[in-house]
C-alpha cells in the first residue's frame, strides 16, 4: 500500500508511504487517495482527517517517470467519470473536498506539483517554515490540473495564483504562510495538525460537515443562494440529537459525547 489509513478516536491518520520517492506520485498512488477519501466519506463515525506523508517530504509531486512507463493508462486516468466531473488525477485531491469532515495536511520537505494541490484540497494546512512549495508544473512547461487552479485562486486571489502558476517559483513555509497557502506554521506538523483534528472533534459532527458545506463555494455562488443554503442547513441542524448534545454541554461547561454525523 502507498496510501495507509487508521482511525483513532474518530480522528483518521493519512499517509502517503513511498518515502523512497518522496512520495511521487503514480497512478496507483492518485487511486488509492480518492479511494481512501471516497471510504472515509462513507464512515460517519469519522470526525477529522489528518493527511501527511512518510519520510522526508509530503509530496514531491508527479514521478513523470514512472507514469509514461505505461502512456496507455494515462488516457483512462485523464477522463474523467460523468458523475463526479473529475478524472483521476483530479479526484485525488477532490475528494478531500468532497469529504464532510474537516481535513489537515501537515506538510514537511517538498510539497511541489501535484502534492502542493492535495495540500490544497484539505480545509487547514500546518506546515514546517522550512517546508518547500511550489506550482511546478511550469517548470516542465504545463499546468496545475488536479483542481488546483481553484484551490490556488481561492487562497490567494487570481494575481498571485497566477505569478505562482506561471514563474513556478519555490517559496518556503514561511513565505506560503505570508501568502495564505499555509493556515499555521509548526515545528511539527503531524503533531500540530493532529492537535487542531482534535479540537475539531470537540465539536458536533453535523456542525462541522454543515459549515464545510456552507463555505465550499461560498464566494463563487450568489449571495441569494448563500442565504438560501444558511437557512436550510440551520433548519436541519436545529432538531438534530448531536446539537442538543451540543446545546446541553456548553450549558454546562462540558464536553460532549457526539454520535455518528446524520448525512454523508
Amino acid at each position: 500500500m502507498t496510501v495507509t489509513c487508521t482511525i483513532d478516536d474518530g480522528i483518521a491518520q493519512v499517509r502517503l508511504a513511498r518515502p523512497e520517492k518522496l512520495n511521487a506520485l503514480t497512478l496507483p498512488i492518485l487511486a488509492e487517495l480518492a479511494a481512501t477519501g471516497h471510504r472515509l466519506r462513507r464512515d460517519r463515525t469519522v470526525r477529522a482527517v489528518v493527511l501527511a506523508g512518510d519520510g522526508d517530504a509530503f509530496c514531491a509531486g508527479l514521478d513523470f517517470a514512472d507514469v509514461l512507463r505505461k502512456p496507455a493508462a494515462i488516457v483512462p486516468a485523464f477522463l474523467p467519470v460523468p458523475w463526479r466531473g473529475t478524472n483521476t488525477f483530479q479526484e485525488a485531491c477532490w475528494a478531500w473536498r468532497r469529504l464532510p469532515v474537516p481535513v489537515v495536511a501537515a506538510v514537511h520537505g517538498h510539497c511541489l506539483g501535484g502534492g502542493l494541490q492535495i495540500a490544497l484540497a484539505a480545509d487547514f494546512r500546518v506546515a514546517a517554515p522550512d517546508s518547500r512549495w511550489s506550482v511546478l508544473e511550469g517548470k516542465w512547461g504545463i499546468i496545475p490540473d488536479m483542481t488546483g487552479i481553484r484551490s490556488l485562486t481561492e487562497l490567494v486571489g487570481p494575481d498571485t495564483a497566477k505569478l505562482l502558476t506561471m514563474t513556478a517559483d519555490v517559496v518556503s513555509g514561511k513565505e506560503a504562510h505570508d501568502l495564505g497557502l499555509v493556515t499555521e506554521l509548526a515545528s511539527d506538523p503531524v503533531e500540530a495538525a493532529t492537535a487542531l483534528a482534535g479540537r475539531l472533534a470537540t465539536r458536533s459532527p453535523d456542525q462541522l460537515a454543515a459549515a464545510k458545506r456552507l463555505l465550499e463555494g461560498a464566494t463563487s455562488r450568489s449571495a441569494r443562494r448563500t442565504f438560501a443554503l444558511e437557512r436550510l442547513e440551520q433548519a436541519q441542524l436545529l432538531f438534530l440529537r448531536n446539537t442538543a448534545k451540543a446545546r446541553q454541554a456548553a450549558f454546562k461547561g462540558a464536553t460532549a459525547a457526539f454520535g455518528p454525523r446524520v448525512r454523508r
